[in-house]
């Protein structure tokens, strides 16, 4: 192991680190968006739109992330739209996740009993009010291991953003092994940098249900 050659290019790692870090919040959030929508359209079932939604789930979770990333990389400019890599793959991340989690928010929003609804309503509550205030706080609730699971698995799937020329975490592995032939160095500060990222979310989940756990959500 030529401790050395990571000292020299642990830098390198630290700044696509930063990058992968970046593009994997905004994809999340952007999923996390759409996967609300999308869910809330199903859950109160609006015709047409409905099933819309359901092909682009469809199309979304049966084709992998790299060939999304193909046709937004090299197909789109054969119509005039120029995408630059980081757009590529934030909207590539977000398409593919927003499926995902769509899954996620409506497992936990037909868990909400109708029982409790129609309370809410009976109440005085608006139809408004009852979503904020009833369905999703423990629709939230009970799909959090289903929110962890996908934000990992997402994570992960950065690892393919090299394909469209991103200088993320694979990219520069890639190419400081087809440089040096460092491929046990090249590979061994991989595994720690995606260890680094995805160890601290995978306990911060880990904390959040069990305290929601705690609370008597989600069960």
């Amino acid at each position: 192991m030529d401790i050395s050659f990571i000292k020299d290019n642990i830098s390198l790692y630290l700044e696509a680190g930063a990058l992968t870090v970046r593009i994997a919040f905004i994809g999340i959030i952007l999923s996390l968006t759409i996967g609300l929508i999308c869910s809330l359209i199903c859950f109160y079932k609006i015709p047409i739109i409905n099933k819309i939604i359901g092909a682009y789930k469809e199309l979304s979770r049966n084709t992998p992330l790299l060939i999304q990333l193909f046709f937004l990389y090299f197909g789109l400019p054969k119509i005039g739209i120029m995408l630059s890599s980081e757009a590529c793959a934030i909207i590539g991340l977000a398409f593919l996740g927003g499926s995902y989690m769509s899954e996620a928010f409506r497992s936990g929003l037909e868990a909400v009993s109708k029982d409790q609804i129609e309370a809410g309503l009976s109440v005085g509550l608006t139809r408004i009010q009852v979503l904020i205030y009833v369905i999703l706080p423990q629709a939230l609730a009970t799909s959090m291991p289903a929110f962890a699971a996908n934000t990992i698995f997402l994570i992960k799937e950065t690892s393919v953003f090299s394909a469209v020329a991103l200088a993320d975490l694979m990219f520069v592995a890639k190419d400081l092994i087809g440089l040096y032939y460092k491929t046990d160095e090249a590979l061994m500060m991989l595994v720690v940098a995606y260890l680094i990222i995805l160890l601290p979310i995978s306990i911060i989940f880990s904390i959040i249900e069990r305290k929601l756990r705690y609370a008597g959500f989600g069960n």
